[in-house]
């Protein structure tokens, strides 16, 4: 009886607010809007105090940048800070701006696998890992051959291979275009409206776009998973797979995440757990992470289209520096 009478509120609240006309004719939109910058949304009913809650109550939410001088961005797109624990945002630059991801990506490809597949399920290359873009980084995987989800996981998120991806989305979504599909859908059930998928890898294409925001909220869904947190915190992995006739490859790959490989120090009184790097001409430079405080608190921090490399950790460094 309880949600009963607590559903008819919600719906007779709902009905109010359309038909009220005497309040300034304002409007209100409860749907998702991809062209929205804030995805959740909370009513109050001044007379009875009844509140719909958001769906994103535990979330960071933005409605403007929130910038520090201290910190200089020039020469970067987007860029985000957020205190997972406290849902307060800490810096935000351009967060809905919608950009290339590059293999940012990958962090939804591993989302969707790891709540569809097994890790100890077995996958195969199709002719669909011959991929020929320059500059791809590839695991070197041949049509024909296995491994587990375990391992494509791991060479995904460590070694960034585009063509352990498309091994994956076939896998789970049998095929790359049924994997987006799913991909897209998950994007929208997190409130990640301002995004759109078409392949599981990041390589270029101009409606595969995200915004820092939507990242944000992907990543912070992705951390939920043990696994996803073990392998992001991994500077290298080696293991073993197979060929079509069964005899052994071995792989042995390294993180390009400076901060893990020790190319770049962390900064005081922060620990990076691990992240995902990205990068192509269209992209530029990318970077999201995972980090924690002395005290443990969790931080996820985001920087999209820095014009370089060095560009892309200075300024990372330089927001986690508001970590105190």
């Amino acid at each position: 009886m309880r949600c009963i009478s607590k559903m008819k509120k919600c719906i007779i609240l709902a009905l109010v607010c359309v038909l009220l006309t005497g309040c300034g004719n304002v409007s209100y939109t409860f749907a998702y809007d991809p062209d929205c910058s804030v995805s959740s949304f909370r009513i109050v009913n001044s007379q009875s105090h009844d509140t719909s809650e958001p769906f994103a109550s535990d979330l960071c939410v933005i409605q403007s940048d929130i910038l520090n001088d201290e910190i200089d961005m020039t020469d970067i797109s987007s860029a985000a800070l957020f205190d997972v624990n406290n849902s307060k945002v800490l810096y935000a630059k351009n967060v809905y701006e919608k950009l290339y991801p590059a293999s940012l990506t990958k962090v939804m490809t591993a989302l969707v696998a790891l709540k569809n597949g097994k890790m100890e399920d077995t996958l195969t290359a199709s002719q669909n890992v011959v991929i020929n873009e320059p500059g791809a980084t590839l695991c070197g995987v041949k049509p024909g051959d296995t491994m587990t989800l375990s391992q494509a996981l791991h060479a995904l998120l460590i070694y960034s291979g585009n063509d352990v991806a498309v091994m994956i989305a076939e896998h789970i979504g049998g095929s790359v275009e049924g994997f987006t599909d799913m991909m897209n859908k998950e994007a929208k059930a997190l409130g990640a409206t301002n995004s759109n998928f078409v392949n599981p890898h990041g390589l270029s294409d101009d409606n595969h776009y995200v915004t820092a925001y939507d990242m944000y909220l992907i990543f912070n869904e992705a951390i939920k998973y043990d696994m996803f947190t073990e392998i992001i915190h991994m500077a290298s992995y080696d293991t073993t797979y197979y060929d079509s006739s069964g005899n052994p490859k071995e792989l042995s790959i390294g993180t390009s995440n400076r901060y893990l490989n020790g190319n770049c120090p962390m900064p005081e009184n922060v620990t990076v757990i691990g992240g995902k790097t990205g990068t192509t001409n269209a992209a530029r430079s990318c970077l999201i992470l995972l980090a924690k405080d002395t005290f443990g608190n969790s931080y996820i921090s985001i920087i999209m289209r820095a014009e370089t490399r060095d560009i892309l950790y200075e300024g990372m460094s330089d927001l986690l520096g508001l970590i105190y």
